[in-house]
């Protein structure tokens, strides 16, 4: 149900994703609602998808807090409860962003020793891929934070970009060590003793340059990042058009990669963009499928126990 145009391109993408892969979809939401588009599907009855029935849903306008009090059958909270009981192996949606945190924390609870969920975003660089987290989870964070976001990036980028050591910087002003606010510097001294390969600080020119594969920094910061970065390509691709920019466009969108991972809650979660088209969600759910299967919770718990007490 979540979305800007929802239930219509979720279950359309659930629909492609089972046809291509054969994967189990659990559809949450109102069942009148859903019955009926399920139904209009040809080989709908045919294929691995059932619904779940939940009588509400939180729309992307409101208040999340709020929401889920009032609403304690809401479609997110019900897909969480799924992967709770074993029921699912993942939840992906393209609903309210704050909600689906907000619903994975209470539900899922969190990893081991972590003290923040991340949200992990794919974006293009000169060499290829890169991770960067936290892309607005969190506004305001600690060094131990960031610290905790440089291990579960490690993780992601082993799975999804199938790197073995993966290298991790810090998003800050200058790549010399002191340059920062107290936030970057201390964080900076502790990535230095956390079990990752640790590059140095990363500047904002560089972050697609392919100079790191995990860039760390808070979630106020990185979602700014991202943000103005998608203005650019959308400015390019109004000022100059062309392949450049149709290319620069389909390698920063989220909908290519499946959207972002919520890393750090006790089971796989999938944020996709509110404009999810049915291509979206069959990438995400593609992508969900992915970490389900290569044990990612029991991975980000391995390396959040290896970090050293004096950096947590």
């Amino acid at each position: 149900m979540g979305g800007d145009f929802a239930p219509g391109p979720v279950i359309d993408g659930a629909l492609r994703s089972a046809r291509a892969s054969g994967v189990a979809i659990r559809l949450v939401g109102p069942a009148d609602r859903l019955e009926p588009l399920l139904a209009a599907a040809a080989d709908g009855a045919a294929l691995p998808v059932v619904i779940v029935a939940a009588a509400d849903a939180v729309e992307m306008s409101e208040p999340p807090a709020a929401a889920l009090r009032r609403k304690p059958d809401a479609s997110i909270r019900v897909a969480m409860q799924q992967v709770l009981e074993g029921r699912a192996g993942a939840v992906v949606s393209a609903g309210n962003t704050g909600a689906t945190v907000m619903a994975a924390r209470t539900t899922l609870g969190l990893v081991a020793g972590v003290d923040r969920p991340a949200l992990a975003a794919t974006i293009p660089t000169s060499r290829g891929r890169a991770v960067l987290l936290d892309a607005g989870a969190n506004a305001e964070c600690r060094p131990a934070h960031l610290v905790q976001f440089g291990v579960m990036g490690a993780v992601f980028a082993q799975i999804a970009l199938g790197l073995e050591q993966p290298r991790v910087g810090l998003l800050s002003i200058g790549e010399e060590e002191g340059k920062g606010n107290e936030l970057t510097r201390e964080a900076h001294r502790l990535l230095k003793a956390a079990p990752v390969q640790f590059v140095g600080n990363v500047e904002a020119r560089d972050v697609y340059a392919g100079v790191a594969d995990v860039i760390v920094c808070d979630g106020f910061t990185g979602n700014i990042a991202l943000k103005i970065s998608e203005s650019l390509v959308d400015l390019i691709a109004r000022e100059a058009g062309g392949s450049l920019a149709v290319d620069l466009r389909r390698r920063l969108d989220s909908a290519e990669h499946g959207g972002a991972l919520l890393l750090g809650v006790g089971g796989v979660v999938i944020i996709g963009h509110g404009r999810s088209s049915a291509g979206a969600i069959e990438n995400a759910i593609t992508l969900a499928d992915r970490f389900a299967r290569q044990g990612l919770v029991e991975r980000l718990e391995r390396g959040i126990a290896a970090i050293p007490v004096s950096a947590s």
